[in-house]
């Protein structure tokens, strides 16, 4: 007898020594044992390992005659197995931890906006006089066509114009839009109501819906690739389908079943969607507000990467996206967060419509060729209490390391400002300076380009470690405005 019996294949090698019984197999007790002849063998033997496929775990079992079979392996119970399939069809394999989360939201966010679209839908339906005898199928048809061929051509314009906003305030952008098209559904529930204005009311609802759409669409991938983790693209968006239209009929069958109920009353079921309309929209607004929270971009912005950088002057380390995302919000409007004295910094080149200080006139003049930014003050608004802010200037041709370099200098300065006391919010306003007042100016630009300099390569390491798209920065396009220098030879 072989000392040693082995089974191999192409991929794996399984081989197992017999102990001094040498028909008594590893795993089985005394009891247990199978019933063996020479070159038979009447009961299997299963392997010490497991395989995992398709959310189900299986065994390979070995008969005694060279051959294996692959059987279920039966843990857990009937319920923690449905749990099993249903996240298998629904949870893509490799995403971060804060999908499951984002998930749940959208399925909030989902169910109610599908049911105020069934009942939107069925109110328009209702004011072209669709199911009545008295109603004009041409006319309603005209109507129908001319307010989605303008929602369409609005669509264009809309994204044409907004352009670059998508990636640099892509939540502020898919928040406002969602809340339009909730706006957009409260105008078609009231079609019934004016019958004779159904063209001007559908059709402003149809443009502010195809506005959310082209949001929606333009929005999508960016969110689908901050939770891929192995490049897994294609199969986020393909579960994200899944789950859209799963929810979405969970969201019918919410619409449906409240008509059922108010069925054999006509004035009841007139009114309802006048009385679901706030409670599902302000759900609905709820589930987009969180779900957008648990979305962590790692595409560096402008905001994005200032956060980071203040951080890693006041702490000393690179924030990971969740943090910076916890920190960024949703950010309705563009001032938010912004406290007078604060010092914003802003990024795009000097407006003749906004003060510029002396010594931004001194700082452009002190310029050398090899110096791809420059800093310098400037004020908000016409009056002394606007807020006071810096201004960072890239020049044509500079890179990402030139950008993340000037605004971490900016940041220097903005510190060295603060802890300057009041003195340079007049400053700004001020006509004439003094040398001093010069010489600390330059003195603060100074250092902090040393420091910048020190610190870049460590921040940029970081960054990469953190899990930021370090090789791109995304600018709006005010901030992608560029200087350059006059060809003296011209």
């Amino acid at each position: 007898m072989p000392s040693c019996i082995a089974l191999k294949s192409s991929h794996v090698v399984f081989s197992w020594k017999p102990t001094l019984n040498p028909w008594k197999l590893r795993g089985f007790s005394d009891s247990q044992q199978p019933f063996c002849r020479k070159n038979e063998c009447w009961c299997k033997a299963q392997l010490h390992m497991v395989i995992k496929r398709k959310g189900k775990e299986y065994m390979y079992l070995y008969d005694g005659n060279s051959s294996l079979e692959l059987v279920g392996a039966h843990n857990g119970n009937a319920s923690t197995n449905i749990v099993g399939v249903v996240t298998d069809i629904f949870i893509p394999k490799h995403v971060t931890g804060n999908y499951i989360e984002y998930v749940k939201w959208k399925l909030v966010h989902r169910v109610f906006s599908s049911a105020l679209q069934l009942l939107a839908t069925q109110a328009m339906f209702g004011a072209i006089g669709v199911g009545y005898a008295k109603s004009l199928p041409s006319a309603a048809a005209l109507n129908w066509v001319l307010k989605d061929g303008l929602g369409r051509l609005s669509r264009c314009i809309y994204t044409a114009t907004v352009g670059s906003a998508f990636d640099t305030n892509l939540k502020r952008v898919r928040f406002a839009t969602s809340a339009l098209f909730t706006f957009s559904i409260g105008l078609e529930l009231l079609t019934p109501a004016f019958p004779k204005c159904f063209l001007l009311l559908a059709s402003v609802a149809n443009i502010a819906k195809q506005i959310s759409l082209a949001s929606y669409l333009a929005t999508l991938t960016a969110v689908h690739r901050s939770f891929a983790l192995a490049d897994n693209l294609g199969e986020v968006s393909a579960k994200a389908q899944i789950q859209t239209v799963c929810f979405d009929n969970l969201g019918l069958l919410l619409a449906a079943s409240l008509n059922l109920i108010c069925r054999n009353n006509q004035r009841l079921q007139a009114g309802l969607p006048f009385v679901v309309y706030p409670i599902f929209s302000a759900i609905d607004l709820c589930g987009i507000y969180q779900s957008l929270k648990h979305v962590h971009l790692q595409t560096l912005t402008k905001d994005r990467l200032e956060i980071i950088l203040n951080t890693w002057i006041q702490c000393g380390y690179v924030p990971s996206p969740a943090e910076v995302s916890k920190l960024e919000g949703i950010n309705l409007f563009e001032n938010t967060g912004r406290k007078k004295g604060s010092w914003p910094i802003r990024i795009g080149c000097l407006d003749p419509k906004r003060q510029i200080p002396l010594l931004s006139t001194l700082t452009m003049t002190s310029l050398r060729a090899k110096e791809y930014c420059f800093i310098c003050l400037e004020s908000h608004g016409l009056r002394k209490s606007e807020h006071l802010g810096i201004l960072l200037a890239l020049r044509e041709g500079a890179e990402v390391k030139d950008i993340i370099m000037g605004l971490l200098q900016a940041c220097y300065v903005r510190k060295a400002i603060l802890s300057s006391g009041e003195v340079w919010k007049n400053v700004v306003e001020a006509s004439d300076i003094t040398h001093s007042i010069s010489r600390q100016w330059f003195a603060f630009i100074q250092n902090s380009k040393l420091c910048a300099q020190e610190d870049l390569n460590l921040v940029q390491e970081q960054m990469v470690n953190a899990g930021w798209a370090a090789k791109n920065i995304l600018l709006s396009t005010q901030e992608q405005a560029r200087y350059d220098f006059l060809d003296e030879s011209s």
